[in-house]
Protein backbone atom coordinates (compact mmCIF):
# COMPACT_ATOMS: atom_id res chain seq x y z
CA UNK A 1 0.00 0.00 0.00
CA UNK A 2 0.61 3.45 -1.06
CA UNK A 3 0.86 6.28 1.38
CA UNK A 4 -2.05 7.74 0.04
CA UNK A 5 -4.03 4.32 0.16
CA UNK A 6 -3.04 3.74 3.64
CA UNK A 7 -4.26 7.06 4.87
CA UNK A 8 -7.31 7.21 2.89
CA UNK A 9 -8.41 3.79 5.31
CA UNK A 10 -6.64 4.95 8.59
CA UNK A 11 -6.22 8.53 8.91
CA UNK A 12 -7.67 10.50 11.72
CA UNK A 13 -8.93 7.17 13.47
CA UNK A 14 -8.55 6.53 16.56
CA UNK A 15 -9.97 3.01 17.43
CA UNK A 16 -9.84 3.33 21.24
CA UNK A 17 -12.61 6.36 20.67
CA UNK A 18 -14.61 4.00 18.29
CA UNK A 19 -15.16 1.20 20.50
CA UNK A 20 -12.46 -0.95 18.88
CA UNK A 21 -14.42 -1.56 15.99
CA UNK A 22 -12.57 -2.00 12.68
CA UNK A 23 -15.19 0.08 10.64
CA UNK A 24 -15.80 3.91 9.76
CA UNK A 25 -16.32 5.92 13.03
CA UNK A 26 -19.35 6.35 14.36
CA UNK A 27 -22.32 9.05 13.06
CA UNK A 28 -22.39 11.77 16.35
CA UNK A 29 -25.91 13.14 15.44
CA UNK A 30 -25.41 15.35 18.69
CA UNK A 31 -25.95 18.81 18.84
CA UNK A 32 -24.37 20.17 21.81
CA UNK A 33 -21.22 19.03 23.60
CA UNK A 34 -20.97 18.81 27.68
CA UNK A 35 -17.98 21.83 27.95
CA UNK A 36 -14.51 20.85 29.83
CA UNK A 37 -13.67 22.64 33.06
CA UNK A 38 -13.23 26.49 33.63
CA UNK A 39 -9.91 26.42 31.94
CA UNK A 40 -7.57 26.67 29.13
CA UNK A 41 -9.55 23.72 27.27
CA UNK A 42 -12.56 25.36 27.58
CA UNK A 43 -11.43 28.92 26.09
CA UNK A 44 -9.84 27.39 23.09
CA UNK A 45 -13.25 25.23 22.06
CA UNK A 46 -15.42 28.87 23.00
CA UNK A 47 -12.63 30.95 21.05
CA UNK A 48 -11.75 28.52 18.84
CA UNK A 49 -8.05 28.68 18.85
CA UNK A 50 -7.05 25.20 18.37
CA UNK A 51 -8.45 22.77 15.81
CA UNK A 52 -8.13 20.38 17.88
CA UNK A 53 -10.10 21.86 20.59
CA UNK A 54 -13.29 20.36 22.71
CA UNK A 55 -16.72 20.11 20.26
CA UNK A 56 -18.89 22.76 21.22
CA UNK A 57 -21.81 22.80 18.87
CA UNK A 58 -21.88 20.63 15.42
CA UNK A 59 -21.88 23.83 13.94
CA UNK A 60 -18.62 24.45 14.79
CA UNK A 61 -16.82 21.04 14.91
CA UNK A 62 -18.40 17.49 15.43
CA UNK A 63 -16.54 14.27 16.07
CA UNK A 64 -17.65 12.61 12.52
CA UNK A 65 -16.54 15.24 10.69
CA UNK A 66 -13.58 15.96 12.42
CA UNK A 67 -12.00 12.42 11.04
CA UNK A 68 -12.90 13.42 7.28
CA UNK A 69 -11.11 16.61 7.86
CA UNK A 70 -8.63 15.06 9.24
CA UNK A 71 -8.30 11.86 6.81
CA UNK A 72 -8.55 14.70 3.71
CA UNK A 73 -5.93 16.70 5.05
CA UNK A 74 -3.14 13.48 5.46
CA UNK A 75 -4.22 12.48 1.63
CA UNK A 76 -3.43 16.15 0.43
CA UNK A 77 -0.40 17.09 3.05
CA UNK A 78 -2.33 19.76 3.93
CA UNK A 79 -2.14 21.33 7.97
CA UNK A 80 -5.34 21.70 8.38
CA UNK A 81 -8.95 21.81 6.39
CA UNK A 82 -12.45 22.64 7.31
CA UNK A 83 -15.34 20.46 5.52
CA UNK A 84 -18.71 22.16 5.00
CA UNK A 85 -21.85 21.11 3.32
CA UNK A 86 -21.11 21.59 -0.29
CA UNK A 87 -18.41 22.18 -2.51
CA UNK A 88 -19.92 25.75 -3.18
CA UNK A 89 -19.78 26.33 0.72
CA UNK A 90 -16.45 26.08 0.71
CA UNK A 91 -15.71 28.46 -2.26
CA UNK A 92 -18.28 31.19 -0.88
CA UNK A 93 -16.18 30.35 2.71
CA UNK A 94 -12.96 30.92 1.18
CA UNK A 95 -13.55 34.31 -0.92
CA UNK A 96 -15.83 36.13 1.72
CA UNK A 97 -12.96 34.97 4.85
CA UNK A 98 -10.24 36.80 2.56
CA UNK A 99 -11.81 38.88 0.26
CA UNK A 100 -13.46 42.64 1.35
CA UNK A 101 -14.92 45.46 -0.34
CA UNK A 102 -11.95 47.46 -2.35
CA UNK A 103 -9.73 43.93 -2.94
CA UNK A 104 -9.33 42.68 -6.10
CA UNK A 105 -9.96 38.72 -7.22
CA UNK A 106 -8.69 36.89 -10.54
CA UNK A 107 -10.45 33.71 -11.49
CA UNK A 108 -10.94 31.00 -14.33
CA UNK A 109 -13.10 32.72 -16.79
CA UNK A 110 -14.73 29.18 -17.10
CA UNK A 111 -14.95 26.89 -14.05
CA UNK A 112 -17.65 25.60 -12.25
CA UNK A 113 -20.80 27.49 -13.48
CA UNK A 114 -21.88 28.14 -9.64
CA UNK A 115 -18.07 29.33 -8.37
CA UNK A 116 -17.73 32.01 -11.38
CA UNK A 117 -21.00 32.96 -10.91
CA UNK A 118 -20.61 33.59 -7.53
CA UNK A 119 -17.17 35.89 -8.68
CA UNK A 120 -18.52 37.55 -11.47
CA UNK A 121 -22.23 38.70 -10.29
CA UNK A 122 -22.35 38.69 -6.92
CA UNK A 123 -18.56 40.05 -5.74
CA UNK A 124 -18.97 43.19 -7.18
CA UNK A 125 -21.96 44.14 -5.25
CA UNK A 126 -20.27 43.68 -2.19
CA UNK A 127 -17.23 46.19 -3.76
CA UNK A 128 -14.70 43.30 -4.58
CA UNK A 129 -13.53 43.82 -7.95
CA UNK A 130 -12.88 40.79 -10.21
CA UNK A 131 -11.30 39.73 -13.04
CA UNK A 132 -12.20 36.67 -15.15
CA UNK A 133 -9.25 36.08 -17.43
CA UNK A 134 -7.96 32.21 -19.49
CA UNK A 135 -5.45 31.25 -16.39
CA UNK A 136 -3.92 28.93 -18.28
CA UNK A 137 -2.36 31.85 -20.20
CA UNK A 138 -0.18 32.86 -17.69
CA UNK A 139 0.37 36.21 -19.90
CA UNK A 140 -3.26 36.87 -19.01
CA UNK A 141 -2.42 36.34 -15.36
CA UNK A 142 0.00 38.29 -14.38
CA UNK A 143 -1.50 40.88 -16.34
CA UNK A 144 -4.75 41.41 -14.62
CA UNK A 145 -2.68 41.70 -11.56
CA UNK A 146 -3.20 44.69 -9.62
CA UNK A 147 -1.87 46.62 -6.34
CA UNK A 148 -5.04 45.56 -4.56
CA UNK A 149 -4.70 41.41 -5.91
CA UNK A 150 -5.69 39.62 -2.94
CA UNK A 151 -6.61 35.86 -4.31
CA UNK A 152 -6.04 34.11 -7.62
CA UNK A 153 -8.67 31.40 -7.97
CA UNK A 154 -8.21 28.56 -10.78
CA UNK A 155 -9.21 25.33 -11.75
CA UNK A 156 -7.17 22.74 -12.97
CA UNK A 157 -8.22 20.47 -14.74
CA UNK A 158 -10.97 23.25 -15.83
CA UNK A 159 -14.69 22.56 -15.84
CA UNK A 160 -16.07 21.80 -18.49
CA UNK A 161 -13.05 22.62 -20.89
CA UNK A 162 -10.60 20.40 -19.90
CA UNK A 163 -7.68 23.55 -20.04
CA UNK A 164 -4.81 22.38 -17.66
CA UNK A 165 -3.46 25.34 -15.43
CA UNK A 166 0.03 25.68 -14.54
CA UNK A 167 -0.53 25.66 -10.75
CA UNK A 168 3.31 26.56 -9.74
CA UNK A 169 3.41 29.34 -12.29
CA UNK A 170 0.45 30.73 -11.03
CA UNK A 171 1.51 30.45 -7.49
CA UNK A 172 4.56 32.45 -7.85
CA UNK A 173 2.66 35.41 -10.09
CA UNK A 174 0.71 35.35 -6.69
CA UNK A 175 2.87 35.60 -4.03
CA UNK A 176 5.03 37.68 -6.22
CA UNK A 177 1.82 40.14 -5.76
CA UNK A 178 1.46 39.43 -1.90
CA UNK A 179 -1.55 37.86 -3.11
CA UNK A 180 -2.63 33.77 -2.13
CA UNK A 181 -3.36 31.09 -4.67
CA UNK A 182 -6.71 29.03 -4.36
CA UNK A 183 -6.88 25.88 -6.71
CA UNK A 184 -9.93 23.68 -6.91
CA UNK A 185 -8.73 20.32 -7.55
CA UNK A 186 -11.79 18.18 -7.97
CA UNK A 187 -11.13 16.98 -10.96
CA UNK A 188 -7.71 15.57 -10.13
CA UNK A 189 -8.44 14.39 -6.43
CA UNK A 190 -5.21 14.06 -4.32
CA UNK A 191 -4.39 10.70 -6.08
CA UNK A 192 -3.43 12.46 -9.47
CA UNK A 193 -2.25 16.11 -8.16
CA UNK A 194 -0.67 17.84 -5.54
CA UNK A 195 -1.26 21.39 -5.25
CA UNK A 196 0.41 22.45 -1.80
CA UNK A 197 3.60 20.81 -3.28
CA UNK A 198 3.70 23.04 -6.06
CA UNK A 199 2.69 26.31 -3.98
CA UNK A 200 -0.91 26.56 -3.49
CA UNK A 201 -2.46 27.87 -0.41
CA UNK A 202 -5.97 26.73 -0.48
CA UNK A 203 -6.98 23.56 -1.87
CA UNK A 204 -10.43 23.30 -2.85
CA UNK A 205 -12.46 19.86 -3.05
CA UNK A 206 -16.16 19.31 -3.98
CA UNK A 207 -16.08 15.64 -2.18
CA UNK A 208 -19.80 15.53 -3.85
CA UNK A 209 -17.70 14.32 -6.68
CA UNK A 210 -14.76 11.80 -6.46
CA UNK A 211 -13.95 11.76 -2.96
CA UNK A 212 -17.34 10.64 -2.03
CA UNK A 213 -17.45 8.62 -5.19
CA UNK A 214 -21.23 7.49 -4.86
CA UNK A 215 -23.50 10.11 -5.96
CA UNK A 216 -25.23 9.94 -2.42
CA UNK A 217 -24.03 12.76 -0.52
CA UNK A 218 -22.79 16.67 -0.64
CA UNK A 219 -20.04 17.83 0.73
CA UNK A 220 -17.04 20.15 0.19
CA UNK A 221 -13.74 21.22 1.59
CA UNK A 222 -10.60 23.59 2.01
CA UNK A 223 -7.58 23.33 3.03
CA UNK A 224 -4.75 25.43 3.87
CA UNK A 225 -2.69 26.91 6.91
CA UNK A 226 -3.72 26.15 10.22
CA UNK A 227 -4.20 30.44 10.96
CA UNK A 228 -6.48 30.26 7.65
CA UNK A 229 -8.45 27.18 8.65
CA UNK A 230 -9.13 28.57 11.90
CA UNK A 231 -10.06 32.03 10.63
CA UNK A 232 -12.98 29.95 8.29
CA UNK A 233 -13.95 28.12 10.92
CA UNK A 234 -14.81 31.24 13.55
CA UNK A 235 -15.95 34.17 10.69
CA UNK A 236 -17.49 31.75 8.29
CA UNK A 237 -18.40 27.85 9.26
CA UNK A 238 -20.26 29.36 12.20
CA UNK A 239 -21.88 32.77 10.37
CA UNK A 240 -22.35 31.79 7.44
CA UNK A 241 -23.99 28.08 9.02
CA UNK A 242 -22.58 25.49 6.06
CA UNK A 243 -21.95 22.76 8.33
CA UNK A 244 -21.56 19.30 6.98
CA UNK A 245 -24.16 16.84 8.00
CA UNK A 246 -22.26 13.95 9.97
CA UNK A 247 -24.72 11.86 8.12
CA UNK A 248 -22.56 12.76 4.72
CA UNK A 249 -19.20 12.38 6.57
CA UNK A 250 -19.85 9.23 7.14
CA UNK A 251 -21.29 8.58 3.20
CA UNK A 252 -18.08 10.24 2.10
CA UNK A 253 -15.52 8.63 4.42
CA UNK A 254 -16.89 5.66 3.40
CA UNK A 255 -15.91 6.31 -0.27
CA UNK A 256 -12.44 7.58 0.51
CA UNK A 257 -11.16 4.02 1.17
CA UNK A 258 -11.62 3.05 -2.35
CA UNK A 259 -10.33 6.72 -3.73
CA UNK A 260 -6.94 5.24 -4.95
CA UNK A 261 -8.75 2.15 -6.92
CA UNK A 262 -11.83 3.80 -8.10
CA UNK A 263 -9.22 6.63 -9.44
CA UNK A 264 -7.35 4.33 -11.15
CA UNK A 265 -10.09 2.36 -12.91
CA UNK A 266 -11.55 5.61 -13.81
CA UNK A 267 -8.55 7.32 -15.66
CA UNK A 268 -7.66 4.16 -17.45
CA UNK A 269 -11.30 4.03 -18.97
CA UNK A 270 -11.07 7.32 -19.69
CA UNK A 271 -7.95 7.22 -21.39
CA UNK A 272 -9.34 4.70 -23.68
CA UNK A 273 -12.40 6.14 -24.48
CA UNK A 274 -10.84 9.44 -25.54
CA UNK A 275 -8.85 7.88 -27.90
CA UNK A 276 -11.91 6.18 -29.27
CA UNK A 277 -13.96 9.26 -29.41
CA UNK A 278 -11.20 11.21 -30.55
CA UNK A 279 -10.80 8.67 -33.73
CA UNK A 280 -14.77 8.56 -34.34
CA UNK A 281 -15.94 10.03 -37.55
CA UNK A 282 -18.81 11.51 -35.63
CA UNK A 283 -16.45 13.71 -33.40
CA UNK A 284 -15.02 16.81 -34.13
CA UNK A 285 -12.31 17.52 -31.07
CA UNK A 286 -11.27 15.32 -28.32
CA UNK A 287 -10.12 17.50 -24.72
CA UNK A 288 -8.55 15.07 -22.42
CA UNK A 289 -5.33 15.97 -21.30
CA UNK A 290 -3.93 12.34 -21.80
CA UNK A 291 -4.07 12.73 -25.23
CA UNK A 292 -0.93 14.29 -27.19
CA UNK A 293 -3.23 16.60 -29.42
CA UNK A 294 -4.16 18.25 -26.28
CA UNK A 295 -2.61 21.97 -26.02
CA UNK A 296 -1.45 21.34 -22.49
CA UNK A 297 -0.81 17.76 -22.46
CA UNK A 298 3.51 17.87 -21.82
CA UNK A 299 1.81 20.56 -18.79
CA UNK A 300 -0.40 17.85 -17.70
CA UNK A 301 1.94 15.20 -17.15
CA UNK A 302 4.54 17.18 -15.29
CA UNK A 303 1.74 18.20 -12.72
CA UNK A 304 -0.87 15.69 -12.53
CA UNK A 305 0.27 11.85 -11.49
CA UNK A 306 -2.25 10.71 -14.54
CA UNK A 307 -4.63 12.37 -16.60
CA UNK A 308 -8.40 11.55 -14.60
CA UNK A 309 -11.88 10.43 -15.26
CA UNK A 310 -13.01 13.60 -17.05
CA UNK A 311 -13.32 14.23 -20.87
CA UNK A 312 -15.03 16.85 -23.34
CA UNK A 313 -15.56 16.72 -26.95
CA UNK A 314 -17.24 18.58 -29.54
CA UNK A 315 -19.67 17.07 -32.39
CA UNK A 316 -19.89 16.97 -35.55
CA UNK A 317 -23.62 18.15 -35.80
CA UNK A 318 -24.03 20.49 -33.00
CA UNK A 319 -26.48 20.94 -30.81
CA UNK A 320 -28.79 17.74 -33.19
CA UNK A 321 -25.98 15.41 -32.63
CA UNK A 322 -25.95 16.56 -28.93
CA UNK A 323 -29.32 15.31 -28.59
CA UNK A 324 -28.86 12.38 -30.56
CA UNK A 325 -26.31 10.99 -27.82
CA UNK A 326 -27.84 12.58 -25.09
CA UNK A 327 -31.24 10.40 -25.27
CA UNK A 328 -30.18 7.45 -27.38
CA UNK A 329 -27.41 6.06 -25.26
CA UNK A 330 -28.51 3.20 -23.02
CA UNK A 331 -25.73 3.02 -19.92
CA UNK A 332 -24.32 6.64 -19.97
CA UNK A 333 -26.60 8.93 -18.01
CA UNK A 334 -27.63 12.12 -19.52
CA UNK A 335 -27.33 14.26 -16.28
CA UNK A 336 -25.04 16.65 -14.22
CA UNK A 337 -22.66 16.03 -11.36
CA UNK A 338 -19.37 13.79 -11.97
CA UNK A 339 -17.44 11.00 -10.32
CA UNK A 340 -19.82 8.78 -9.78
CA UNK A 341 -20.09 5.01 -10.36
CA UNK A 342 -21.91 5.47 -13.09
CA UNK A 343 -20.71 6.86 -16.74
CA UNK A 344 -22.40 10.63 -17.12
CA UNK A 345 -22.97 13.21 -20.21
CA UNK A 346 -24.02 16.75 -20.65
CA UNK A 347 -24.09 19.35 -22.83
CA UNK A 348 -22.57 22.87 -22.57
CA UNK A 349 -24.32 25.10 -25.52
CA UNK A 350 -21.70 27.77 -26.18
CA UNK A 351 -24.32 30.16 -26.84
CA UNK A 352 -26.26 29.47 -23.30
CA UNK A 353 -23.16 29.29 -21.32
CA UNK A 354 -20.79 31.55 -22.62
CA UNK A 355 -22.04 33.80 -24.90
CA UNK A 356 -25.28 34.83 -23.64
CA UNK A 357 -22.98 35.50 -19.91
CA UNK A 358 -23.34 38.68 -19.76
CA UNK A 359 -19.96 38.73 -17.92
CA UNK A 360 -17.72 37.55 -20.69
CA UNK A 361 -16.66 40.55 -23.05
CA UNK A 362 -16.26 40.01 -27.15
CA UNK A 363 -12.95 38.72 -27.05
CA UNK A 364 -13.71 36.21 -24.50
CA UNK A 365 -16.77 35.02 -26.14
CA UNK A 366 -14.67 34.64 -29.51
CA UNK A 367 -11.98 32.53 -27.58
CA UNK A 368 -14.51 30.27 -26.07
CA UNK A 369 -15.99 29.46 -29.26
CA UNK A 370 -12.90 28.73 -30.38
CA UNK A 371 -12.26 26.60 -28.06
CA UNK A 372 -15.82 25.00 -27.34
CA UNK A 373 -17.08 25.28 -30.54
CA UNK A 374 -20.84 25.01 -30.47
CA UNK A 375 -21.04 23.46 -27.91
CA UNK A 376 -19.28 20.99 -25.73
CA UNK A 377 -20.07 17.60 -24.43
CA UNK A 378 -19.02 16.89 -21.21
CA UNK A 379 -17.95 12.95 -19.89
CA UNK A 380 -17.16 11.83 -16.37
CA UNK A 381 -16.33 8.03 -17.17
CA UNK A 382 -17.50 5.86 -14.57
CA UNK A 383 -16.68 2.00 -13.38
CA UNK A 384 -18.65 0.23 -15.97
CA UNK A 385 -16.35 -1.62 -18.34
CA UNK A 386 -14.44 0.14 -20.88
CA UNK A 387 -15.99 -1.88 -23.73
CA UNK A 388 -20.00 -1.98 -22.90
CA UNK A 389 -19.05 2.06 -22.51
CA UNK A 390 -17.60 2.24 -26.11
CA UNK A 391 -20.11 0.73 -27.35
CA UNK A 392 -23.00 2.77 -26.23
CA UNK A 393 -21.24 5.96 -27.52
CA UNK A 394 -20.46 3.98 -30.89
CA UNK A 395 -24.44 2.97 -31.78
CA UNK A 396 -25.38 6.44 -30.05
CA UNK A 397 -23.19 8.80 -32.11
CA UNK A 398 -24.36 6.93 -35.61
CA UNK A 399 -27.95 6.44 -34.88
CA UNK A 400 -30.48 9.50 -36.42
CA UNK A 401 -32.74 11.12 -34.64
CA UNK A 402 -36.13 12.93 -35.91
CA UNK A 403 -35.43 15.32 -32.56
CA UNK A 404 -31.88 15.81 -33.83
CA UNK A 405 -33.32 17.80 -36.84
CA UNK A 406 -36.28 19.03 -34.96
CA UNK A 407 -33.34 20.65 -32.22
CA UNK A 408 -31.11 22.34 -35.06
CA UNK A 409 -34.59 23.92 -36.52
CA UNK A 410 -35.72 25.78 -32.90
CA UNK A 411 -32.69 26.65 -32.04
CA UNK A 412 -32.20 30.02 -33.63
CA UNK A 413 -35.74 31.11 -31.89
CA UNK A 414 -33.98 30.27 -28.51
CA UNK A 415 -30.91 31.99 -29.41
CA UNK A 416 -33.14 35.09 -30.88
CA UNK A 417 -34.83 34.42 -27.25
CA UNK A 418 -31.83 34.55 -25.22
CA UNK A 419 -30.82 37.72 -27.26
CA UNK A 420 -33.81 39.89 -26.02
CA UNK A 421 -33.48 39.20 -22.30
Amino acid sequence: MSKLETDSIHAGLVPEENLQALSLPPISTGVSYKLPAFGSKLFDALLMENDQAAHVYSRWSNPTVRVLEERVAALENAPATVAVASGMAAISALVFTFLSAGDHLIANEVCYAGAVELFAVHLPRFGIEVSLVDTSDLDQVQDAVRPNTKLIYIESPVNPLMKIVDIGACAAIAHAAGAKLAVDSTFATPVLQRPFDIGADFVIHSMTKYLNGHGDALGGIILGSGQDMLRIRREMLVHLGGALSPFNAYLILRGLASLQLRMEKHCASAGQIASFLEAHPKVEKVFYPGLESHPHHSLAKSQMSSMGGMLAFRLKGGLGAAITLAEKVKVFSYATSLGHPESLLFYYPTDIYFESAAYYNQEQKSRLRDWAGDGIMRASIGLEDVETLQKDLDQALRRRYWKSAAGNLLYPLVKRSLSTK
